[in-house]
């Protein structure tokens, strides 16, 4: 159900990844056309500040345990930290190209930016520098941690391939994808025991053991997914595409059903989905008849 709409005000071209700051109940968006990161309040329900002066920022990350926020820069390759606080610079890590998605390894107390033709880099928030890279075969797109903390699991489409890398080791192996391309979008499952890779061609979405890669399930979903998140709690997976569409799937058995398809805009890909306040979020960029904004959903029941 969509609850609300918060307008992002002259916020112009493509809108990139969101992150949370749950502490402080802020949303911070990677508006990428724009070179801008939006902090929207989610209490008040307006967007209270927008840093300016980025290049290209395509990802986006709230670090807890040093209370700072990364910022990923497709344009030149950056890695910009601010402080939780104030949101005032204080570091800047060059990768040298196309900084891309970023997670928390919160395990290892570290984080990891995908960037350039094919690397995982390793970033030690304590000193705010690169300490080591996972080599890839090409860029790679939405990365996950899995549930034991001990591999990660990599979308590398330009060699249609998931990798997976050993954390511990740095040894590299590769999940069969049954020919299907263009895998941007991944969620980990850690209750199922399963990763949930979404591609665009064809539009299909893919349940892989997260133990040995086994394809366990597959079904048919919306065009140009971007993101895909797990509800643990209604047993749901939410994918947005950019043709305009939420898929709402249900596990059904050890496969999956399509329960619903929510409508949104055209170009909204994006989105977060925010267990601890039961939302999803949704980056609508502005449009002929839209203004860019964020879309709140309610799932229900």
């Amino acid at each position: 159900m969509l609850e609300t709409k918060i307008p992002l005000g002259e916020v112009s071209g493509r809108i990139d990844h969101l992150a949370i700051d749950l502490k402080r109940q802020r949303l911070f968006v990677a508006e990428l056309g724009n070179n801008s990161l939006g902090v929207v309040d989610l209490a008040a329900g307006k967007v209270i500040r927008r840093i300016e002066g980025l290049n290209e920022p395509q990802g986006v990350v709230y670090v807890p345990f040093t209370d700072s926020v990364y910022v990923t820069n497709g344009g030149d390759g950056s890695v910009r930290v601010l402080r939780g606080e104030d949101l005032t610079p204080i570091g800047r890590i060059e990768l040298g190209g196309d900084a891309d998605n970023v997670r928390v390894d919160a395990k290892r107390h570290r984080v990891l930016v995908g960037y350039g033709k094919g690397a995982l880099a390793v970033i030690d928030p304590a000193t705010r520098t690169k300490t080591a890279d996972f080599h890839l075969k090409a860029h790679p797109e939405s990365f996950q941690i899995d549930e034991t903390g001990s591999q990660v699991v990599v979308n590398v489409p330009d060699a249609r391939e998931i990798e997976v890398v050993d954390l511990a080791a740095g040894g590299n192996r590769s999940w069969p994808t049954q020919g299907a391309g263009s895998n941007f979008p991944m969620a980990i499952d850690d209750g199922a025991h399963r990763v949930l890779v979404a591609f665009r061609s064809p539009p299909t979405l893919m349940a892989f053991s997260s133990q040995d890669g086994r394809i366990i399930a597959k079904l048919e979903i919306c065009g140009d997914a971007d993101d895909v998140f797990v509800d643990s709690r209604r047993r749901r997976v939410y994918v947005t595409c950019g043709e305009g569409t939420v898929d709402v799937l249900e596990q059904d058995g050890a496969g999956y059903r399509r329960l619903a398809q929510v409508p949104t805009a055209s170009g909204a890909r994006t989105s977060l989905f925010v267990p601890e306040l039961d939302r999803l979020f949704v980056a609508v960029r502005a449009g002929w008849n839209e203004p860019a904004a964020i879309w709140v959903f309610h799932p229900s029941p």
